[in-house]
């Protein structure tokens, strides 16, 4: 058995340490975007701090896109309705700026308002619907993002933050399985097809993203 590694500074040139094991226990991810001193604080001592919530049983993770997050790989254990619905706003979010024909890689320069939320939701009504999703519960839920380090509010909306590249990279994945399953299925098909296809049986896949802090 590999024995946890141990940090490579001494505590007193950790000062973040506090601040820092809170916002990860609390579920929440830190954002570089957001929170930049923080964030420079994890870099200097990333080795130290990865160390130390180790041997406390964390696995704390690192994305060079700019967000960490203390990772959890059993949380399928415990799936809550909050992740479920979490994964189902970014879906619709991401899929209706597909279709708008937005790149979906800069999602963080999007503005979302209550008016273009709206749209979002008139569009995806029925699959909302059987989420139990209103208008309201979107913005509901945008809040509870902003709580989980996923979005930032601002005076006239809400922007996405780097976290969420989480759920892009998932749903990348399973577009990019089913596009190679249509054409297995079909091999006279248009490879060139928009992969934005319709993944909400998968949705609970997501759930193993979120920490147990996460749920509901």
């Amino acid at each position: 058995m590999t024995s946890p590694q141990l940090p490579t500074a001494p505590l007193d040139q950790m000062p973040a340490l506090a601040e820092l094991f809170k916002l990860f226990l609390s579920g929440k991810h830190l954002n570089r975007m957001t929170e930049p001193a923080l964030w420079a604080e994890l870099e200097k001592q990333e080795s130290s701090y990865v160390g130390l919530f180790s041997a406390l049983g964390f696995e704390l993770r690192l994305d060079a896109r700019g967000f960490a997050w203390f990772h959890s790989p059993d949380a399928n254990s415990n799936i809550g309705k909050t992740s479920r619905q979490l994964a189902l706003l970014f879906m619709v979010i991401f899929d209706a700026q597909a279709n708008a024909g937005k790149a979906l890689q800069r999602f963080t320069d999007w503005l979302i308002d209550r008016e273009w939320l709206a749209e979002v939701y008139q569009q995806q009504k029925d699959l909302l619907d059987a989420e139990g999703l209103s208008l309201d519960g979107l913005i509901e839920l945008l809040g509870r993002a902003g709580s989980l380090g996923f979005a930032v509010v601002e005076p006239s909306g809400w922007r996405l933050l780097p976290a969420v590249c989480r759920y892009l990279d998932h749903f990348e994945a399973l577009a990019a399985a089913a596009g190679e399953g249509d054409r297995e299925t079909d091999p006279g098909g248009d490879p060139d097809l928009d992969a934005n296809t319709d993944n909400t049986d998968n949705t609970d896949d997501t759930d193993n993203m979120l920490t147990h802090e996460e749920m509901d």
